[in-house]
């Protein structure tokens, strides 16, 4: 883990929050006392492949075809038709 004073830490932000964007902690120092510790945020993301909506919509409704489109409803509920 890398260590910084205050100092570097105001003139050297951006740089800093890059190497902890790419992953490093960065351990702040006053004094030569350790005081804080900035480091990246766990990521909220799901990793891996994306819902299959095609195959949800099959489940839902078979091989059922609609007789109109939401975007025509949509007009119809609007008056627009």
């Amino acid at each position: 883990m890398k260590s910084v004073n205050i100092r570097s830490l105001k003139h050297e932000t951006g740089a800093l929050m890059e190497r902890i964007a790419l992953g490093e902690s960065v351990e702040i120092r006053r004094r030569n006392q350790p005081i804080a510790v900035l480091q990246p945020m766990a990521s909220n993301k799901k990793s891996g492949p994306r819902p299959d909506f095609r195959k949800r919509l099959r489940a839902i409704y078979g091989d059922q075809i609609l007789p109109k489109t939401a975007t025509e409803l949509l007009s119809e509920e609007r008056g627009e038709r």
